[in-house]
């Protein structure tokens, strides 16, 4: 079945409702629901994954060597 038999199929069908009843339904509802329970999955599985995560840094090497106190030494 082509995507233009289908479309002439359903076009009489949608004259026949009332525009100003048309609401999302059972179908709006189901769609609705699942993305709500999937993005709550996503969110538990998200803050058991962050709960794993080492957040210690290593100490910077750059930062880590002492700063020489005596003279520097003449280079000339």
């Amino acid at each position: 079945m082509s995507a233009t038999h289908a479309l002439t199929q359903l076009v009489p069908l949608a004259a026949d409702f009332d525009k100003n009843k048309v609401t999302p339904g059972v179908l709006g509802f189901l769609v609705f629901a699942a993305l709500a329970v999937g993005v709550w999955m996503l969110m538990k599985s998200m803050n058991r994954h962050m709960g794993r995560v080492d957040f210690e840094e290593a100490p910077d090497p750059a930062e880590a060597k002492p700063a020489a106190t005596g003279p520097k030494p003449d280079r000339g």
